[in-house]
């Protein structure tokens, strides 16, 4: 049975291109807002005992990506549909997976449980903020890695350039993504340590590993507002980095991070189409389409994804 791919407007453009990988077409419908703000979804396609995936990031403006996601959910449930698996190539929120505070919320599951009361049968997404927000849903759910993506474009790059890279992650969280990242290209490893060195002080970069005289490939989930990835770029070179590029998977490039880029030292970043963004200056954009396209297919054909991670 072939399966059914929906695409919401947050995701539209990567929507298309995953449904052609696939060599399939975009099921029709219709998404629209009423006066107030309210989302309206019509689908103009039977979908009684289909296999339905919706992609849709909860990007800028999340709220309103995520409130369409779960509506477009709720129309393929009550149209019937056999399975419905929601693809958030990019997952808002899941930076708000713990308690930071005494009365703070844990977003990122309440966010889990509204996927799954929506009428999501299984969750695919990519690069989760933290690995542990799978466990946040009480239905099967498969995260990808960009990692190779990244790898293969980067040691065509390295053999072009001739480059001396090492791989370097941005603060300790990061460390184990870093880590696979640098596994891969079979180099060297270094972290930035981030802390205040007082209170009200500007933060100070301490870096852990050699760099000197190597081409700093900086390795992150998520580039907001650029302004850890800038002032890491900065102390990079201060300790001796002959260059530094990023690859960062999420490139939600918020407020001015655009332009504090630009104007940064660091020689261009590198970022998926998990996020709709337009390639320019020092941003280069790689297309995960393949990857969710080769996932979609195996979960449609009840095969197994664990290939996509080698």
């Amino acid at each position: 049975m072939a399966v059914k791919i929906l695409a919401g407007t947050a995701s539209d453009a990567l929507g298309l291109s995953i449904a052609q990988c696939l060599k399939t077409d975009l099921v029709k419908c219709e998404i629209r807002r009423f006066g107030d703000g309210e989302i309206f979804v019509e689908v103009h396609e039977n979908l009684r005992g289909e296999d339905a995936f919706v992609i849709q990031s909860t990007s800028t403006p999340a709220n309103d990506s995520l409130m369409e996601l779960l509506i477009i959910i709720d129309t393929l449930k009550r149209s019937s549909a056999r399975r419905i698996t929601a693809v958030l190539p990019y997952y808002g929120y899941a930076r708000q997976d713990r308690k930071t505070g005494p009365r703070t919320p844990i977003s990122a599951k309440l966010v889990a449980n509204l996927i799954a009361a929506a009428g999501a049968n299984r969750v695919l997404t990519m690069d989760l903020h933290a690995a542990q927000i799978q466990g946040f849903f009480d239905i099967p759910t498969d995260n990808l890695f960009a990692a190779p993506v990244f790898a293969r474009d980067l040691e065509m790059r390295i053999s072009k350039h001739k480059l001396r890279p090492i791989v370097v992650s941005p603060d300790v969280g990061g460390l184990v993504r870093a880590r696979l990242l640098a596994k891969r290209l079979g180099c060297g490893l270094a972290v930035i340590d981030k802390r205040r060195d007082s209170l009200g002080k500007a933060e100070v970069m301490n870096v852990i590993g050699e760099v000197a005289k190597l081409d700093c490939l900086l390795v992150d989930d998520i580039v907001d507002t650029a302004g850890t990835l800038c002032k890491a770029t900065d102390a990079l070179l201060e300790h001796g980095a002959k260059s530094v590029a990023a690859v960062i998977t999420h490139g939600v490039l918020s407020g001015q991070a655009r332009a504090k880029i630009e104007k940064s030292a660091l020689d261009e970043i590198t970022i998926t189409d998990s996020i709709y963004n337009q390639q320019s200056g020092k941003i280069r954009i790689l297309s995960v389409a393949p990857l969710f396209a080769k996932a979609v297919q195996s979960i449609g054909g009840e095969k197994s994804i664990s290939r996509l991670f080698a």
